[in-house]
This record gives structure tokens, sequence and C-alpha cells, in this order.
């Protein structure tokens, strides 16, 4: 579990056949030593699992499922990648509880300045739309961000300049695709609302 707060921007590093459909090494600033082989590290939103790692780089496997369902099926060396360590129990919880499991793709739909920082209208697809309200949260690219308006095709986020800087947001513009995750919250109410048979 994690908090859409991202803590390295690393590096695609290489991309190779894996066990599963491919694998993908990383270059991060994270201290290795500190990870577990087998430990969960989300990257750009998607929960991956560690299988090597040496100093400064670890791959991990996506299957032909991930690849197929959200954005890492594009992924090429030199391209950014938002990272995220997992949630320990008494970590503080900065952005809101994020599973690491991609809804769907969205897709930015246009960015303009907006007094110092940038606001982005997103596009989500067709099926997530209903899960975003105004001033809750969704997770993009591992980002854990709050809705600032919904309309019935897009919703804004406002982006300040610290994100910018510290994720991939900085390098999005209209068309760029992201991983998106809806609130989990947003699922579960969704799922009690459904008539029962």
């Amino acid at each position: 579990m994690f908090t859409g707060i991202v803590t390295d921007l690393a590096t695609v590093a290489e991309i190779t056949p894996g066990q599963a459909a491919k694998r993908f090494k990383l270059t991060t600033t994270y201290d290795l030593n500190t990870v577990a082989m087998g430990a969960s590290i989300a990257c750009n939103g998607c929960c991956l699992t560690v299988v090597e790692k040496g100093a400064g780089w670890f791959t991990a496997d996506a299957s032909q499922e991930t690849l197929n369902k959200t954005t890492l099926g594009s992924w090429k060396v030199g391209d950014k990648v938002n990272l995220e360590r997992p949630l320990k129990l008494g970590d503080e919880l900065g952005g809101h509880m994020v599973l690491g499991h991609v809804d769907g793709v969205a897709t930015v739909k246009v960015v303009r300045d907006e007094a110092g920082s940038k606001r982005f209208s997103i596009t989500p697809p067709k099926e997530l739309a209903r899960f975003v309200a105004a001033k809750g949260s969704v997770c993009l690219d591992g980002v854990s961000l709050t809705v600032n308006e919904v309309d019935d095709t897009s919703f804004g986020v406002n982006i300040i300049p610290h994100t910018l800087a510290v994720t991939t947001f900085g390098g999005l513009k209209a068309g760029s695709s992201v991983n998106m995750e809806i609130d989990t919250l947003a699922r579960y109410v969704a799922r009690l609302m459904q008539p029962t048979i």
C-alpha cells in the first residue's frame, strides 16, 4: 500500500525479455541495501516486485496484462518513472491510500499556466469517469492529487512547481498518457450502491 507521495524519479535503463513479458531495469537514488528482494515499489503508480538489485538500480518484471492495461507497454530507455516505496506502520500518510493497482490509462487533454502552477485537464477512460469527484482524490502516474473540477468528459488537477520538479508531471503535455487509479473509497461506495440480485 502506498500514499501517492513520490520519493524518487528513476530512469528506465534497460528493457529486456523477463520471466514475464518484459523486465525493466530502473536506476534510482534509493539505498537498495534497505530494499528486500521481492519488495514492492510503485513505478508510475503500478506496484512492481523487485527481482534483482544492485548499487543504484533494480529490475522488475511486468506481465502482458500489466503492459496492456498501463503505460508500461510504451516505456522506452531513458524515460523517467515516479517511484514510491510501500508504507510502513507508523509512516506519515501524506497523500491518500493508494494500492498500486492501475484501473486504466487517462490522457492529458490540456496543460495551461495558472498563477505559478499548471492546471492539467485529464480525460479518464469512460468507465472510470463516474469515480472522480470534485475535491476527491485521484492517483495519476503514482502521484496523489486533489481533483479541482469535474465535467462530463474530463477533470482538472493543479500541479505546483515542487511536484512538477520532482515527478514526471514536469514533462507531460497534451496527448500524454498517464496511469490512473481511482480512490479506493469511491470503488467500494460504487460497489455498495449496485443493486443486489
